[in-house]
């Protein structure tokens, strides 16, 4: 009986032990798959990092999953802001007046927020200001009114733009990125446990379009400090909460990284502390997005791992200049021109992130715009030198190329490479008739 206890015992422990080192060695395995898969093991939920010149994703982390962005919605208050003011609808010096909702919330000083009176017009220049470097809550939904006429119709035009823009995860509630449950009566939609939803990926998508379509919104984000002055008493020092930046005092100085000029941070305890970046360096820009981190440092130290692996492990190579002649592609026949046929060349630059110890991409396909052929597949005269003739997409091959971010990125113009003009009337009526003939005597050796 007691034999038989002990080997019951023993065939216990034997079993415990496997059952442990069959755990150790799974965990083991998990960990070096989950290596491979996320070489920088980043402390976030979500992350994405983006080369801007070609849009290439260079890494991304769960880049798709939906979460609340906190502030960092405001980058599609201040696209539309911008977007107001370089059409005319807006100038910097444009009053706005302050009602009732955005009052309040600006009054409450445990948000970012700088509090603004009802009885004071503000310029469109203070309130972008408090919005971009401050991240101001009221001065952000008092520009939502002003461009949409009420905050729900300016949240109609964010959810239309960012379908526009390829956002296709993103749902905006509301202009600052507060919770419903902070903005109470005033929220415009959802119920009180609503918010914002976007992925990492579609704020990549919107902090490229902000660069791109509107760069002088980065003279504005790469602000440190600014004394907010309208309508108060007493200066109130404006802190941009982008510690990366260059300017600040010695306390925050280790989060400095020469380059960085925007763009948003955003924080709630739903949302966690996220931060879009934006870092150039010699034309080399990169963007990137960490969504979910733990603390306010941890969001700066992942997007420091981000931008060092951009630019330690990628080289930023141009492999099209404007004008160079596409190396292997056919010349375009030309019909009634001069010349027979044109030579075709880059409409744009290009340049491209190759990755430590890849080749460059060299793999170009010409696609010409069916739009400017005739049915025989010729450019009609006069072509005129640099007339877009169609595009050309380069290839990219490489273990750490996960895409661009939009098809476009891959793609650029072909155009005509030289003039060809058209041929004098007498000239194509000769053509026309040797033409008449030719058909005229194919047809005759056809009935032998």
């Amino acid at each position: 009986m007691n034999f038989r206890k002990k080997l019951g015992r023993f065939a216990a422990a034997s079993l415990a032990f496997v059952l442990a080192l069959t755990l150790t060695f799974q965990g083991q395995f998990a960990s070096k798959a989950e290596a491979a898969s996320d070489p920088l093991g980043l402390k976030a939920k979500s992350a994405i990092l983006v080369d801007y010149n070609s849009g290439q994703i260079l890494y991304e982390k769960d880049a798709s999953k939906v979460y609340p962005p906190a502030s960092m919605t405001k980058m599609m208050t201040e696209y539309l802001v911008m977007q107001a003011l370089h059409s005319k609808k807006l100038t910097w010096n444009t009053k706005v007046s302050i009602s009732d909702y955005v009052y309040q919330i600006s009054q409450n000083r445990a948000y970012s927020n700088v509090p603004l009176k009802k009885d004071y017009e503000y310029t469109v220049r203070e309130l972008y200001e408090a919005m971009a470097i401050y991240s101001a809550n009221g001065a952000t939904i008092a520009l939502a009114e002003k461009v949409g006429g009420t905050e729900k119709n300016f949240v109609d035009l964010m959810n239309k733009t960012a379908k526009k823009f390829g956002m296709t995860s993103a749902h905006y509630i509301n202009s600052s990125g507060l919770e419903n449950e902070d903005l109470g009566k005033f929220a415009p939609y959802g119920d009180s446990k609503a918010s914002n939803q976007l992925s990492a990926l579609d704020l990549a998508k919107l902090a490229y379009h902000v660069i791109k379509d509107y760069p002088d919104a980065l003279e504005i984000s790469k602000i440190p400090l600014k004394n907010f002055t309208a309508g108060v008493d007493a200066p109130i020092q404006m802190v941009n909460w982008n510690y990366m930046l260059p300017g600040f005092g010695a306390n925050m100085s280790k989060f400095k990284y020469d380059g960085v000029d925007g763009l948003k941070t955003g924080h709630t305890d739903l949302a966690g502390y996220c931060f879009t970046g934006t870092v150039n360096r010699n034309g080399h820009r990169l963007i990137s997005v960490v969504m979910g981190t733990n603390s306010d440092a941890q969001r700066f130290e992942q997007t420091r791992a981000l931008f060092d692996y951009g630019y330690q492990q990628f080289t930023d190579k141009t492999i099209a200049k404007k004008g160079q002649l596409i190396k292997g592609s056919k010349t375009v026949p030309v019909h009634n021109g001069k010349k027979g046929e044109v030579n075709v060349a880059f409409g744009d630059s290009y340049k491209t992130a190759v990755a430590s110890g890849e080749k460059v991409a060299t793999n170009f396909k010409v696609v010409l715009d069916k739009s400017k052929l005739n049915k025989d597949g010729s450019l009609e005269a006069p072509v005129k030198k640099g007339e877009k003739v169609g595009y050309v997409t380069l290839s990219h091959k490489g273990d750490t190329h996960y895409g661009y971010l939009y098809n476009t990125n891959s793609k650029v113009p072909v155009i005509a490479a030289e003039q060809v003009d058209r041929n004098n009337w007498f000239v194509r009526m000769l053509k026309g008739i040797g033409s008449f003939f030719s058909s005229i005597f194919s047809w005759i050796a056809g009935l032998f």
